[in-house]
């Protein structure tokens, strides 16, 4: 028998807040260790450190039979920064 769709409303609501979970739990552990590694000392435009960490996944992708994701063109240093350090 089918699932009537209020069934399914709830279950993907269900899973919503699950996947929320999940990814709240998943970036605490990766600012907890960007922070053990002095991430947060230094001053960066966003984009670079996120051409980075795309970079160091796809390092680790590689050994384990995972596509890895292709990353964007690398940001000179100093490109398009603010005076923050932030684009």
């Amino acid at each position: 028998m089918k699932k009537p769709s209020s069934k399914i409303r709830e279950e993907i609501a269900r899973l919503q807040e699950q996947l929320k979970q999940a990814e709240t739990r998943e970036a605490e552990r990766i600012g907890r260790l960007a922070l053990k590694a002095g991430l947060g000392d230094i001053e960066i435009e966003e984009r670079a450190l996120v051409t980075a960490f795309e970079e160091l996944a796809a390092r680790f992708r590689k050994g384990s039979g995972r596509a890895a994701r292709p990353t964007s063109a690398p940001v000179a240093p100093g490109a398009a920064q603010g005076p923050s350090g932030e684009a």
